[in-house]
């Protein structure tokens, strides 16, 4: 089906371009660091991942949107018509809605399907349900909320490259992009502790009592993340050009983001949200561009 719609649609269209323009405000507008990274990216890689971007965003913003008087159940049916909405661009290659238009622009010529974008709207689901999660729900949820989507971004990379038969290269990259992934969803959990605590009522770590919230406790969550930190750096060498300066920032930037929570006190982190400064970003950025094609 996907390659029967690629072939009959129009390789650009008006419509097209301006369903690309939507997400990419989109990304702008909701995400500075992922902006600044992206800019690293080749065409059409660039245009591709911020389709991806722009559709995680508007779905995690239903989920997470504090509005009170918009409960639960309006959420998960907006939630609902969003998975549907997708899986009928991805058959007929066309949506009303730009931002889920431009992201099955992009599952369709990079072999994006339901075995990845199933699973992360499972987890987005989750998040209306679930305020407190067991080692299990926790492992589910980071799958296909971050995993999935390194996932989805990997076979952007890939079909960047220009490569026809991409399998044997999906599989051997796959493993560092979800813990890439992961590693990024778990330091957004551990500096949004207080906002996901206080404000949306959720905690996400297993066993964790945020008003007991210590050093020893975030030193464990942070062993875990740099474990898959380090995970996911082995295989950023063996990206594709096109990628892998973006994603040696991503990591960089990730990694800077552990090193000052760790240096953080736990007590702090429990009150405020802990950021990269720009000007330590405008270092990493460079040290992404000088360093990172090899």
């Amino acid at each position: 089906m996907s390659s029967f719609l690629v072939s009959r649609r129009p390789a650009r269209s008006l419509y097209d371009s301006v369903s690309e323009d939507s997400a990419a405000g989109v990304i702008r507008a909701f995400s500075s660091s992922f902006g600044l990274a992206s800019r690293l990216l080749a065409e059409p890689v660039r245009t591709e991942v911020r389709n991806v971007y722009a559709l995680v965003r508007v779905a995690d913003e239903i989920v997470d949107n504090p509005d009170p008087g918009l409960g639960a159940e309006p959420r998960a049916r907006m939630l609902t018509w969003l998975h549907d909405d997708v899986r009928h661009a991805l058959q007929h290659g066309w949506s009303a809605n730009l931002v889920v238009h431009a992201f099955a622009r992009t599952a369709i010529r990079c072999g994006i399907g339901a075995d990845v974008i199933d699973p992360f709207f499972a987890s987005m689901a989750m998040d209306l349900d679930t305020a407190v999660h067991t080692p299990e729900s926790f492992e589910r949820y980071v799958y296909g909320s971050a995993e999935v989507v390194g996932l989805m971004c990997l076979h952007v990379f890939l079909a960047g490259d220009g490569v026809v038969d991409r399998s044997s290269d999906h599989d051997r990259l796959a493993p560092g992009a979800r813990r890439l992934g992961a590693a990024f969803q778990k330091l957004n959990f551990l500096r949004d502790l207080a906002e996901d605590h206080d404000t949306l009522g959720r905690c996400y770590f297993p066993d964790l009592d945020v008003e007991r919230f210590c050093d020893a406790d975030r030193d464990r969550i942070l062993d875990d993340i740099d474990a898959d930190l380090a995970a996911a750096d082995a295989v950023i060498p063996a990206l594709p050009p096109s990628s892998r300066r973006a994603v040696r920032l991503a990591h960089a930037t990730f990694a800077e983001l552990a090193t000052r929570l760790r240096a953080t006190p736990a007590a702090q982190i429990r009150r405020t949200r802990v950021r990269v400064p720009d000007p330590v970003k405008m270092r990493l950025v460079a040290g992404a561009f000088y360093g990172g094609s090899s």
